[in-house]
């Protein structure tokens, strides 16, 4: 599938002018932003998401230039683990939240990139019903699924085009309950119902 503006990770129009090249490159800059650096190690980088889409939102980045999942090898295990690993570390110094770790099946940015994210899903950028399904459907692959599918079997599938599509269009579904909310105000005010009973707000 070619990169559509639409597909979530992050809505860089606004900041295209400001990075080399075209917007789908912008993690290459936000990389070295120390407005947005966390913290880095000898094979990864942690950002805040540019663009977050919940009160917790970093992205971890290996150094090395790895485009997508599809360019996963074995031999990138352990820069996987490291990632994480790190991930991990963030869930225990959040202990409050719920947190998940993981990959979008077809991301829009090109670098490879793990998000590292709270599931109250509080943020204005949060906006559009692709922005929703592409964290709360199975176009979010957990962290642990992709290393285990390539410890088994040495390379990472790309989801089909039409499957991702499908997924990215599906109506919009509370992911804690059964609520069908007709648009995105009605979901994000249901949520805030889930997430003050919780003490996550």
């Amino acid at each position: 599938m070619g990169t559509k503006r639409s597909l979530n990770d992050h809505e860089l129009e606004s900041s295209a002018k400001k990075t080399a090249g075209h917007w789908s490159k912008g993690l290459l800059s936000s990389m070295e932003d120390p407005e947005l650096k966390v913290e880095e190690d000898d094979t990864t980088v942690v950002i805040k998401d540019k663009y977050p889409k919940a009160e917790v939102h970093y992205l971890i980045l290996p150094k090395e230039d790895i485009s997508d999942m599809s360019k996963l090898q074995k031999r990138h295990l352990p820069l996987l683990k490291n990632m994480f690993a790190i991930g991990e570390r963030i869930m225990e110094e959040n202990p409050n939240r719920e947190i998940r770790l993981g990959f979008h099946a077809v991301a829009s940015m090109s670098r490879l990139h793990m998000h590292v994210i709270s599931q109250d899903f509080n943020s204005k950028c949060l906006k559009t019903k692709r922005h929703w399904n592409s964290f709360t459907s199975s176009y979010f692959v957990p962290a642990s699924s992709i290393i285990a599918e390539l410890e088994k079997n040495g390379c990472i599938k790309r989801m089909a085009s039409k499957t991702a599509e499908s997924l990215l269009a599906t109506p919009l579904k509370c992911h804690k309950c059964s609520l069908e909310p007709k648009t995105m105000p009605q979901l994000k005010t249901h949520l805030m119902t889930h997430f003050k009973k919780s003490g996550c707000t």
